[in-house]
C-alpha cells in the first residue's frame, strides 16, 4: 500500500508541474476528453443569475378584433367550407340514392341529374364506376365527376356536372390515362385465381400472367398450394384515380421447385413482347384459351352429341362460361366469315398464317367484319347459345390445312419467338436487371408476410 501511495503522489506532482508549465495545451487535451470519451457523462455549471430574482415586466397591448365592421350573416358566410366524398355506383342507384350516400340533400340537383341524358347513360347503372362529389357546408352539390376509359386508346372521358350562378350544367372532357407502376404478389392457398382476387390484383393482370406462362404452365390444373408469385403492372389513372389495369410489365412464379420469368420489352418501331430475363422469347403464334375465366365442358374427342343423342367425333373444344363473356383471337390473322351458318349460329372464322384456321361459334354477339385484321388477343364477339346450342359456351376450332385439331396441342406446339436485336440489347439487359431486383424483392416480402 506504501508503495501505491508513492506512486500515485509522484504522478499527482508531475501532472501539477505540467499544468504549471503548459496551461494551454492542458486545456485543449481536457477538452477533447470530454468531447471524444463517449461512455463518459458530465454536466456543465449554469453560472448566470438565478432565473427567479430577474425583475418581471408586463406589457398590454390592444387588439382590433377581426369581426369589426362585419354583421352577423358575413361571419356565417366566412365560415363555409367545401366537404370532398367518393361513391362508387350501384346497380340500382337512382340520383337520389347516390346523393345522398355522398351526403348530398340537394332536391334540385337530383331533378337535374335525374333527367340530364349524360348523367343517364354514364352514372346512373353504371356498376363500379367511382363518382367524386364537392358539397358545401349546407349539403348542397357544387360539383361532381366521374371518370371512366371506354376504349383502349390511352384516353379517358371525364364529366362533370357543375353548379355555376345558381344553375347546373354538364360538359364532357377528354385526357391522357397516366400509367403508374404496382407491384403485387401472394402464396396460393387455393387457386391461383383466388389468390389474385384475395392480393386485389385485377382480373385482367391475372389473365395475362396465365397468357405469358401459357407454354409453361397450365394456369387451371397445374398450380399447386404453397406456389408463389410476383408481378409489376401498370395502374392506368385518371386525375390520380385508378381507372383500370394496363399491361403485364414482368413476373415471376413459382411453381413445384421451378422459377419461371418474364419481361416485357419493345424495341424501338416494333412490336413488343415478353421475354425470359436472359433475352429468349416467349412468344407464341397462338393463346391457349379465346375466353377468360372459363371451364373446358367438352374436348377434342368422341362425345354423345347433346341434342342429335348419337355418337360422333367432337372436333373442337367447349368452354362454358357466362352469354355475354368475352371472346377473343387467339392468334393474328383475317377475319374470313362472321355471320349465322347452320349449327354454328353466330360465327367467326379467322384465317393465319400457313393455311390456319380458327373458328368461334355459337355467339351471342359479333364485335368484326369480314376482311378486318385482328391482332392477338382482340375481342371478336361474346359468348352465347345461338345454333345448335343447349347452354351458354364458346365452341371453338382448330384447323390446319382444312383438318380438326385439337387447339390445345397445336397452340403449344406453335411458336413464333424473335430475337433481340443486339443494338437493343443493352437497354433489354438493364431493364432486365432491374426488374430481377424488384421481382425477387417482391416474392420475398410475400413470402415473410404470409409466413407471418
Amino acid at each position: 500500500m506504501t508503495g501505491l501511495k508513492n506512486a500515485g503522489g509522484t504522478l499527482m506532482a508531475r501532472l501539477t508541474s505540467a499544468l504549471q508549465k503548459h496551461p494551454k495545451r492542458a486545456s485543449a487535451a481536457l477538452a477533447a476528453v470530454l468531447l471524444t470519451g463517449g461512455s463518459g457523462a458530465f454536466a456543465v455549471a449554469n453560472l448566470g443569475p438565478d432565473p427567479a430574482d430577474l425583475p418581471v415586466r408586463t406589457l398590454t397591448e390592444p387588439v382590433v378584433s377581426l369581426a369589426t365592421g362585419h354583421d352577423l350573416a358575413e361571419l356565417t358566410d366566412l365560415q363555409a367550407f367545401s366537404l370532398y366524398r367518393s361513391e362508387t355506383v350501384r346497380n340500382n342507384d337512382s340520383s337520389e340514392s347516390l346523393l345522398q350516400r355522398l351526403g348530398i340533400a340537394d332536391p334540385q340537383a337530383a331533378a337535374f341529374m335525374r333527367s340530364n341524358n349524360d348523367v343517364r347513360q354514364n352514372i346512373l347503372g353504371r356498376v363500379g364506376r367511382l363518382v367524386s362529389a364537392e358539397v358545401t357546408s349546407q349539403h348542397e352539390l357544387s360539383k361532381l365527376t366521374v371518370r371512366w376509359a371506354p376504349d383502349d386508346d390511352g384516353t379517358f372521358k371525364r364529366l362533370i356536372v357543375e353548379r355555376k350562378d345558381g344553375k347546373l350544367a354538364t360538359r364532357t372532357e377528354t385526357d391522357k390515362l397516366v400509367a403508374t407502376p404496382r407491384l403485387a404478389g401472394g402464396i396460393v392457398r387455393n387457386s391461383f385465381f383466388t389468390t389474385t382476387d384475395d392480393a386485389g390484383i385485377p382480373d385482367s393482370i391475372a389473365v395475362q400472367m396465365a397468357d405469358i406462362f401459357q407454354s409453361e404452365l397450365d394456369f387451371h390444373r397445374g398450380i399447386r398450394k404453397g406456389d408463389r408469385f410476383a408481378v409489376a403492372y401498370e395502374a392506368l389513372e385518371a386525375d390520380g384515380e385508378p381507372l383500370r389495369a394496363g399491361r403485364v410489365l414482368s413476373a415471376e412464379f413459382h411453381n413445384s421447385g421451378k422459377t419461371l420469368q418474364a419481361i416485357w420489352f419493345q424495341e424501338p418501331g416494333q412490336k413488343g413482347g415478353y421475354y425470359t430475363l436472359d433475352g429468349k422469347s416467349k412468344q407464341q403464334a397462338f393463346l391457349n384459351y379465346p375466353v377468360e375465366f372459363s371451364r373446358i365442358s367438352s374436348g377434342f374427342a368422341m362425345r354423345l352429341h347433346p341434342i342429335q343423342n348419337t355418337w360422333r367425333a367432337h372436333l373442337g373444344t367447349d368452354f362454358a362460361a357466362p352469354t355475354g363473356t368475352k371472346v377473343r383471337t387467339v392468334g393474328e390473322g383475317t377475319v374470313s366469315f362472321a355471320g349465322v351458318q347452320n349449327g354454328y349460329g353466330n360465327v367467326v372464322f379467322v384465317e393465319h398464317s400457313n393455311q390456319r384456321t380458327t373458328v368461334y361459334a355459337h355467339l351471342s354477339s359479333m364485335d368484326v367484319r369480314q376482311g378486318q385484321r385482328v391482332e392477338q388477343g382482340d375481342v371478336i364477339g361474346a359468348v352465347g347459345s345461338t345454333g345448335w346450342a343447349t347452354g351458354p359456351h364458346l365452341h371453338f376450332e382448330f384447323r390446319e390445312k382444312g383438318e380438326q385439331r385439337d387447339p390445345l396441342t397445336i397452340a403449344q406446339a406453335t411458336d413464333s419467338a424473335k430475337a433481340i436485336s443486339k443494338a437493343s440489347r443493352p437497354a433489354f439487359d438493364k431493364l432486365a436487371a432491374q426488374m430481377r431486383v424488384e421481382l425477387a424483392a417482391g416474392t420475398r416480402s410475400y413470402a415473410m408476410a404470409s409466413a407471418q
